[in-house]
């Protein structure tokens, strides 16, 4: 069973930083698309930023310049790394892997960034 479990959230101030970890289990190879996404309360969930297998990446307007997405694909492994931290980055991040078929798509459980004015 595929499992996708994120670490890293926690209570930060405005300005700050933390860097997310999202780490998949039980697949064999890597896959062709990760990202994060978030969920703020009351709204509904966006992405946040992708990336490839290949290093491509993508990002929200709203983080660009602010956060940095990378991957390692021998451990299925991404990263977020956020900087310059805004109140309004509050929310539940969630981690996200797409493979080469369509139902090769897999969700983490979240974890929740607090930053504080």
């Amino acid at each position: 069973q595929v499992q996708l479990v994120e670490s890293g959230g926690g209570l930060v101030q405005a300005g700050g930083s933390l860097r997310l970890s999202c780490a998949a289990s039980g697949v064999i190879f890597s896959f062709n698309v990760m990202g994060w996404y978030r969920q703020a309360p009351g709204k509904e969930r966006e992405l946040v930023a992708v990336i490839t297998r290949g290093g491509s990446t993508d990002y929200a307007d709203s983080v660009k310049g602010r956060f940095t997405i990378s991957r390692d694909n021998a451990k299925n492994t991404v990263y977020l790394q956020m900087n310059s931290l805004k109140p309004e980055d509050t929310a539940v991040y969630y981690c996200n892997a797409k493979g080469y078929a369509p139902d090769m798509n897999y969700w983490g459980k979240g974890t929740l960034v607090t930053v504080s004015s």
